[in-house]
């Protein structure tokens, strides 16, 4: 071969199916994308089991995704699964990034011999049981037990670099013509916080003057409320265009065409960053550093000791659109 010819990068070797139990939050499995694209980089055929709303998110990605049963019924679907998954009588891999015992409790009853992090007691049920070391940002932590499961050391990227599918994006411009809105025109605020978050101390109080200004100065809001959040999104604007019932998929395709977006600590606000939106984030006195969205376009405000005045938000909004 010539010297100055380059020569070929060689595929990873296939490595065979690997099962994979996703987050159960939002926004812990937006901030895991990077560790599971590591594990399909190297070779691993990556079958994932999660919740009702990860098909939609990793429709782009082209991962299999099988909806967990809840209550009893998790270990008998994922024998099924087993059986599903085995290839000559060989029983697949499967790493959990969830840190709960009932995660590998189902597992081992399934028939799986699953890795993963060392807590709440589960390691004699672990087939490799990892430490889980002190991360300043909850995203290393799923990186590192790709790591770990690998045998390799590698930076975390920048960025998350999520991306829909080509039909969620065309579905999420067909909503926009429907109502009306070009794209890079609008600004789509996220003003709710997950179940967890029983008294909305996550939740920003000036998103209802952001709108009414927004509104003001001719930006349309656009909101996409989840199930049980329609009230508090009309309560919010009344003018405001609202889609909701939307899948994650078509949400951040939304995200890709919005002028910003303004999310609070919140699933969907991570999303909106790894989609790569101008996203305004807002953690206030009871939001956690370590779960803060992570992306080149983000614009964080964050103070533990309170939340950032209307005025500065209005401001950062209107000239996002100004902003690389």
């Amino acid at each position: 071969m010539s010297a100055d010819r380059p020569s070929a990068v060689s595929a990873p070797a296939h490595k065979g199916v690997l099962l994979v139990r996703l987050c159960n939050w939002v926004g812990e499995a937006v901030l895991s994308l990077p560790a599971l694209r590591r594990l399909a980089a190297a070779g691993y055929e990556l079958h994932c089991y999660g919740k009702a709303w990860a098909p939609a998110l990793l429709k782009g990605a082209g991962w299999p995704v099988t909806v967990r049963r809840d209550g009893l019924n998790a270990a008998g679907q994922l024998r099924g699964l087993r059986r599903e998954l085995s290839q000559r009588d060989s029983v697949p891999p499967a790493l959990l990034m969830t840190n709960s015992f009932a995660s590998a409790l189902e597992m081992r009853l399934a028939g799986f011999a699953p890795s993963g992090y060392a807590h709440e007691g589960r390691s004699p049920l672990l087939r490799h049981a990892y430490r889980l070391p002190r991360f300043a940002h909850a995203a290393h932590a799923y990186w590192h037990l790709a790591g770990c499961f690998l045998g390799t050391d590698e930076p975390f990227p920048a960025s998350l670099d999520w991306t829909p599918s080509d039909a969620q994006r065309a579905q999420a411009r067909a909503l926009l013509g429907q109502h009306g809105l070009a794209p890079q025109s609008f600004v789509i605020l996220c003003p709710f916080s997950g179940p967890d978050d029983r008294e909305n101390r996550k939740v920003w109080p000036g998103f209802k003057e952001l709108a009414a200004a927004l509104q003001a100065a001719g930006v349309p809001v656009l909101l996409c409320p989840g199930p049980g959040e329609e009230a508090a999104a009309a309560a919010l604007d009344a003018h405001a265009v609202c889609i909701p019932g939307v899948d994650l998929g078509v949400y951040g395709a939304l995200f890709e065409l919005a002028r910003c977006v303004v999310a609070n600590d919140t699933g969907p606000g991570h999303l909106a960053a790894a989609a790569g939106a101008r996203l305004i984030g807002l953690y206030g006195p009871h939001s956690v550093a370590a779960w803060t969205p992570i992306s080149p376009n983000l614009r964080l405000f964050q103070d533990a000791a309170k939340w950032p005045a209307v005025d500065c938000i209005v401001a950062a909004a209107m000239t996002a659109e100004d902003r690389d």
